[in-house]
């Protein structure tokens, strides 16, 4: 009988090759077909297996999947809130992930290997770890000071530091590792001395024993670098072999194995060779010193990418140095020092000259300046007075103030900021699917050249052609190395979004910086993008027969109810004038032309011409050329109609950014067309456009409309870049190719982009273009050093430089070219910590 699932969980080919085999191999299943683009699964089985069944066989792989029946809504629903509880555990213990990103961005919640490539899993870092977990808190220098607050040490008086912070998992790692490696060095180096002394004329080794002798002392010196040094290697290789996701460690297995495997057989049966197997005093020439070397080599290249791994994620590692761990909480007058995880949403909190700020909220008492640069980029410190907002992880400067935390824990900015950058580091850019097609074909090709290898010296070569087709073949599959092409791209978009996350430019997905960099248009909205977003009212204008400070009444009165930036500077220009407010009804807000409301039984509308419009009022000349006066300066002039006459209007400034004109300007030096759209009106808009030396720009434009013109240009053949930062700028971000979010603009705004600009202005697009331009150039770097080592070191591996030089490449040599391959990819990788994107 065959049943079909859904299976829930799935994100890339090598979740669904790892569904697909844990489904196989179930008793009573006779297949089992996973699609992913569809996420089901057809299963063929004797008889009906219960569906619990499949549920425990995935849950006990790791639980990162389920299965369900078709339609089967609550499961679907079940598996989500499964997912969240375990992504709510692992903030605690920590969350690991492949680096090369083989099943996409797929975690685990313990240390361990990649099942599909073999590689250690690395940690995400969390703001959250250490913090509050039930470690508690010791003293760096006397670590068995253990407490549950944070404090100072009563030995030597040193803050006490997070105790899960002390060492981080790839630090331990790193340590595990190097530990193997110099294990293997101490055994391996005797065996090299021992198999290199057969080129010293008449030997004196052999004056104290037989070559035989010194075999079998080989063998026993590598019993432990190859059952315990390097053992992982041989493990991942069987791994890789019987789930058939075949990677760098299914050639090394192969061929250090063949080695040592032939070694050992030719010491236990040497009459089972021909002589030209054989030394002249009988013996089998025997490869453990290739097999030991080869390990320790490749164990070496590991120990070297550990170290690389700890460099590529310093960026985040840097923010969380951010976090403080502790802050001082006022209650009833009193200061208490407690846990940055105790603090509530309302909590005071007093921050002293110098600290870092613990949490998101704003000022309720005194003034500073604030050192942003860590978050925004900017190096200037920021002024801060009574009701501004402060940012978690930012430096106070040289005055005490009292603020009120509004955000704490993961919804603070700072822990925003370092999700979003570990989620980008672990997605997927669209050129790596060039190395995934070319390493899927990668491994299978290398070992069937590894035996064509040793067909062809067999046949044709020199005597002893059996003993270099063996080496030779061996040779062939220690050299390729399908992990430095795997690793070309993430290591970049890793270190790159890092990068940006540190000037102030949060990447959202490696999708949207790869295709920043083919961007031909970018669409900019004015408010709040081209201009600060704080606009201020200048003045307020009235007809003859109703006075100015009714007309301020009435906006006022309609606009508090309204949460645009523009109505909140009306509200807070009618408290300076002590504008009395009225009780409004019927209120309505319409995106993109303004509010509507009944008060004192009259129908009062506000907003622009298609809002007067729209309510078919009426207007008079004088008011209308005052009116137009204003807006040719560039000022936003709302409009007030009462029962379907206009009777007023406020003049709007809002300060053009002083960045906005150079970036424009550079960006247009690259050849990128850049159009503003605007709901303002056309003079305001062309006044703007005019100072800005913008020759493309439309006014009077509502979200529809904006999304218009981005599906037209796409019509076009336009790769389109959308910045804007309100609710009416949502839709055209979410349907442009990359939807760049001002940081200072609205939650969903940010959502539907794929950028996010903290400091929220256009400088930050400049920088991530140029972001955008080296992390793509260091990726094709990387895979052209990857591709262009196996297509080189594959053949001379082979002997194809033997007929005319003469030239043959020892395995051993192999292992070592083979080992800092991936290093070199990692190593170029970092450049971009270095990288000028400014």
């Amino acid at each position: 009988m065959i049943h079909t699932y859904k299976i829930h969980g799935m994100t890339c080919n090598g979740c669904r090759s790892h569904v697909e085999q844990t489904l196989s191999e179930i008793e009573g299943v006779s297949k089992a077909s996973v699609n992913l683009e569809k996420a089901e699964a057809v299963i063929e089985m004797e008889k009906h297996i219960p569906l619990e069944v499949f549920e425990k066989a995935l849950e006990d792989d790791g639980g990162s999947y389920s299965i369900s029946l078709p339609d089967d809504a609550e499961a679907a629903q079940k598996h989500k809130d499964k997912k969240e509880e375990k992504r709510a555990k692992q903030s605690s213990t920590g969350t690991f992930y492949c680096p090369m990103h083989c099943e996409g961005e797929k975690t685990y919640d313990k240390p361990g290997d990649c099942p599909v490539c073999g590689m250690d899993l690395v940690r995400e870092q969390s703001p959250l770890l250490g913090r509050g977990t039930g470690g508690g808190y010791t003293c760096p220098m006397h670590p068995e000071v253990i407490r549950d607050e944070p404090g100072s040490c009563p030995i030597c008086g040193m803050d006490l530091v997070p105790k899960e912070a002390d060492e981080s998992a790839e630090n331990k790692s790193y340590k595990k590792l190097l530990k193997k490696f110099w294990i293997a060095i101490i055994f391996t180096i005797p065996i090299f001395i021992i198999a290199m002394s057969e080129m010293i004329p008449n030997n004196p080794l052999y004056d104290w024993m037989p070559m035989s002798t010194w075999n079998w002392i080989q063998f026993g010196l590598s019993i432990p670098v190859v059952f315990y040094a390097t053992w992982m290697f041989f493990e991942r290789a069987y791994r890789s072999i019987k789930t058939w996701n075949l990677n760098m460690f299914t050639l090394i297995g192969i061929g250090a194995g063949v080695a040592w495997l032939f070694s050992v057989f030719g010491m236990l049966f040497p009459d089972f060779f021909p002589d030209q197997f054989k030394t002249e005093s009988g013996t089998v020439h025997v490869y453990i010193e290739a097999a030991t070397v080869i390990l320790t080599l490749v164990l070496m290249g590991q120990v070297l990418e550990a170290r690389a791994h700890n460099r590529t994620n310093s960026a985040v590692k840097e923010l969380l140095k951010l976090a403080p761990n502790k802050a001082v909480r006022i209650v009833d007058g009193k200061e208490e020092t407690i846990a940055i995880d105790k603090i509530e949403v309302g909590d005071k909190l007093r921050v002293k000259p110098g600290e870092k700020i613990p949490v998101d909220g704003s000022i309720l008492e005194g003034e500073s300046s604030v050192d942003e640069s860590m978050i925004t980029g900017e190096p200037v410190p920021v002024s801060k007075a009574e009701g501004d907002k402060v940012s978690s992880g930012t430096i106070n400067g040289q005055q005490t103030f009292v603020m009120k935390a509004e955000k704490v824990g993961s919804d603070t900015l700072l822990s925003q900021i370092i999700e979003m950058v570990n989620k980008a580091s672990r997605s997927r850019a669209p050129i790596q699917k060039l190395a995934d097609k070319i390493s899927g074909w990668f491994v299978p090709i290398v070992v069937l050249v590894s035996i064509i290898t040793f067909i062809v010296w067999a046949v044709f070569g020199p005597e002893p052609r059996y003993v270099y087709a063996l080496v030779n073949a061996i040779a062939v599959l220690i050299i390729a190395c399908p992990c430095a092409l795997g690793l070309a791209t993430p290591m970049s978009v890793m270190v790159g979004v890092g990068k940006g996350a540190q000037s102030g430019v949060l990447i959202k997905n490696a999708e949207a910086l790869e295709t920043l960099n083919k961007i031909d248009v970018l669409i900019i909205d004015k408010t709040g993008t081209i201009t600060e977003g704080k606009p201020s009212v200048e003045k307020v204008g009235a007809a003859e027969n109703i006075s100015e400070e009714e007309v301020l009444q009435y906006i006022v009165s309609l606009n508090h109810n309204s949460e645009h930036p523009l109505a909140d500077a009306t509200v807070k220009y009618g408290k300076e004038k002590n504008s009395e407010v009225l009780k409004t009804t019927d209120f309505n807000s319409v995106t993109g032309k303004g509010v509507t409301g009944t008060i004192n039984g009259k129908k009062i509308a506000l907003g622009n011409e298609k809002m007067m419009q729209e309510a078919g009022a009426d207007i008079s000349e004088v008011l209308q050329k005052e009116i137009s006066e204003a807006q040719k300066k560039g000022k936003t002039v709302p409009m007030l109609s009462i029962d379907g006459k206009v009777v007023g209007f406020v003049v709007i400034a809002d300060k053009i950014k002083e960045t906005s004109k150079k970036a424009i300007n550079e960006l247009q030096k690259k050849g990128i067309q850049v159009i503003m759209l605007t709901g303002d009106n056309h003079d305001t808009a062309k006044a703007v456009a005019s100072e800005l030396n913008l020759a493309d720009f439309q006014a009077e434009m509502l979200p529809q409309d904006k999304l218009e013109v981005v599906e037209k240009l796409h019509a076009e053949g336009k790769i389109i870049a959308m910045a804007g930062d309100g609710i009416n700028d949502a839709p055209a971000l979410a349907k442009s190719d990359v939807g760049i979010a001002m940081g200072t603009g609205t939650d969903v705004a940010i959502e539907s982009a794929g950028i996010t600009l903290v400091k929220g202005d256009l400088h930050g697009i400049v920088k991530a273009f140029h972001l955008s331009e080296k992390v793509m150039g260091n990726i094709k770097q990387n895979l052209f050093f990857a591709l262009i080592y196996n297509v080189l070191g594959v053949p001379i591996a082979a002997g194809v430089l033997f007929p005319v030089f003469g030239i043959l490449l020892s395995p051993m040599i192999a292992a070592l070219a083979m080992s800092f391959s991936s290093v070199s990819v990692i190593t170029n990788a970092l450049r971009l910590r270095t990288a000028k994107i400014n």
